[in-house]
């Protein structure tokens, strides 16, 4: 899970200097090409027909679009809003998982693993403690994508129990392209060739995280997970920093600790609780 929200504060800070000058559907669209070409190559031995066999095609079909819908909403989110903002109003997701785990999954969150998840929240809110001056539409953005965001990944728990995780990638990717095909080609602008290099790592980082995380999922419970999916933020300020010249204070790194904490300390009770400790 830390491997893979690392893959995606990469792609974000990429997309957020792509969407300066292209469209978001256009993006999308070169993105899921790019994306299509690198799980084909990931599933070849194993044939596209075989890999692409599942029980559930109407469950894997939906997770898929809703992740084409959540990725959008980001990456126009990331034209109207900073890098931090956007991110620290997506991580109400964890929250959201935790609360659809037990009536969509039915699986039970233990008093720690809700106050772990609880105490990295307050951390988010120390990182963004001055707040938001108002309430405009783009604040919306990211809130929805969070809710999209939270549904994906219950919906990944869901096929991470019947499909592999290259079952998975593969209709992920087939769904995504045919839905931006839609959209992607309506407001084309040629592309330079330093445009196409940063399509081909966002879909590269993308390509990578959503594997990690279908791994996250498949062999863990989405509720134990979640505490560890907010070092997005983490990765968030460092890349902000790094690429955007955007220094964390002391009260982003105040934040940091207690995010990262609350994932250290699930993943000790986690290791306690499998000892049977």
């Amino acid at each position: 899970m830390v491997l893979a929200m690392a893959g995606f504060a990469s792609m974000d800070a990429a997309s957020k200097w792509m969407v300066r000058d292209y469209s978001v559907a256009q993006l999308m669209w070169v993105r899921y090409g790019f994306y299509c070409v690198f799980v084909a190559m990931l599933v070849r031995k194993a044939g596209l027909l075989h890999t692409a066999r599942t029980r559930r095609p109407w469950l894997q079909a939906t997770r898929a679009f809703v992740a084409v819908i959540e990725a959008g909403a980001f990456v126009l989110a990331f034209r109207y809003l900073p890098l931090a903002d956007a991110h620290a109003l997506g991580s109400a997701s964890p929250l959201i998982v935790v609360a659809l785990a037990v009536p969509m999954l039915g699986e039970k969150v233990d008093l720690r693993r809700a106050l772990a998840v609880v105490v990295g929240f307050l951390g988010v809110l120390v990182v963004v403690r001055p707040g938001f001056a108002e309430l405009s539409w783009p604040l919306l953005i990211p809130l929805c994508a969070a809710f999209l965001w939270a549904l994906y990944q219950i919906l990944l728990r869901l096929c991470a129990r019947t499909d592999t995780s290259d079952t998975t990638l593969l209709w992920s990717a087939a769904i995504g392209l045919l839905a931006s095909s839609c959209v992607g080609p309506l407001n084309w602008v040629p592309m330079t060739g330093t445009a196409w290099g940063f399509m081909v790592l966002i879909s590269l980082l993308g390509a990578g995280a959503h594997l990690a995380l279908t791994k996250a999922m498949q062999f863990a419970e989405a509720a134990a997970v979640q505490p560890y999916s907010y070092t997005l933020l983490v990765w968030a300020a460092v890349l902000g920093a790094v690429i955007y010249g955007d220094i964390p204070d002391g009260w982003t790194f105040a934040g940091a600790a207690l995010i990262v904490g609350s994932g250290l300390y699930t993943w000790h009770r986690d290791r306690l609780d499998g000892k049977g400790g």
